[in-house]
């Protein structure tokens, strides 16, 4: 069984949401995505996969996207694909890919509901809030 993660180690989401992948015993494969982003026919394939629009992977804070003026309606989904081949930081994160399925993990919790194994333990996230009890069930 193989899981990806889409993973920025900056990002305390993303580093909660591998930590519950972790949790369910499986050692997914890590892609950090400022160093080796995806391509755009991932990207796309990605979105796709979703369900989402162009507009719900793209990242505000902390990115270009003021800069580059993405919240004009001008842009087409291509274009912004193009934007976030350009500029990794502009994909929203962590995107996980399972076998159950792929979405966007925010909030974390999220993952539960792509990962085909049971939580193994309790996990508390970064924050201290506890969202699976030490039976492995959720909070």
């Amino acid at each position: 069984m193989t899981i990806t993660i889409y993973h920025n180690p900056a990002c305390g989401t993303s580093r909660n949401t591998l930590s519950l992948i972790r949790n369910s015993g499986v050692e997914p494969e890590v892609i950090e995505y400022l160093k080796t982003p995806p391509d755009k026919a991932t990207l796309q394939a990605l979105i796709f996969a979703m369900g989402i629009t162009t507009r719900a992977l793209l990242r505000e804070k902390g990115t270009p996207y003021d800069e580059l003026g993405l919240a004009d309606p001008q842009w087409t989904d291509a274009q912004l694909v193009d934007f976030m081949v350009a500029h990794p930081i502009l994909i929203n994160r962590p995107v996980v890919v399972t076998p159950l399925g792929i979405r966007l993990c925010r909030p974390s919790e999220v993952v539960l509901d792509i990962l085909p194994n049971p939580q193994q333990g309790a996990f508390t996230k970064e924050d201290g809030e506890k969202v699976i009890d030490d039976k492995g069930n959720r909070v």
